[in-house]
């Protein structure tokens, strides 16, 4: 009896799932109409699986350009192993030149971050590289190389060790 009272429960399911088995009339005699509601079923779920399958799988690329994505990979990659050496030698360079506030040594500094400093051009920072040594930063207004709004600009970015 429980069996049929299964059969029971599972034809309004499956009526609903599939319009073929609602020609079973009731659940008095409809154990042909409930397998093959679940054979419909089954073969639903199947079909589904296998068309899910196949839309997922990936289509197949052409050789050439998957050589160009590779090279555009690779290419991208060297830009970018390039810049991170830059940055080193750039970190490696400086560390002399600037202290652990930031500010430049301008007895020890390139004219590149010479020039880096509010105000100081390219003439500028050749000029303040030929005059080294320094014994302060304030020598720079002294010596007339820079005038004092600059040196007032850039006085806590500029020491002289």
């Amino acid at each position: 009896m429980l069996a049929g009272a299964a059969d029971c429960v599972l034809v309004p399911i499956l009526c609903s799932v599939n319009p073929l088995i609602s020609t079973a009339p009731d659940c008095a005699g409809s154990p042909l109409g409930i397998e093959a509601g679940m054979k419909s079923v089954l073969l639903c779920l199947v079909t589904f699986a296998l068309l899910s399958s196949i839309g997922c799988t990936p289509a197949q690329r052409d050789p050439d350009a998957i050589r160009h994505e590779t090279a555009k990979a690779t290419t991208e990659a060297a830009q970018d192993a390039k810049a991170v050496v830059k940055g080193v030698e750039d970190s490696l360079k400086n560390k002399g030149a600037t202290d652990n506030k930031g500010a430049v040594d301008i007895n020890k500094a390139t004219p590149e971050q010479l020039e880096a400093l509010p105000g100081i051009g390219p003439a500028q920072a050749h000029r303040i590289v030929a005059g080294r040594p320094y014994a302060s930063a304030d020598e720079l207004v002294k010596r007339h190389l820079v005038s004092k709004a600059e040196y007032d600009r850039i006085s806590g970015q500029v020491e002289a060790d």
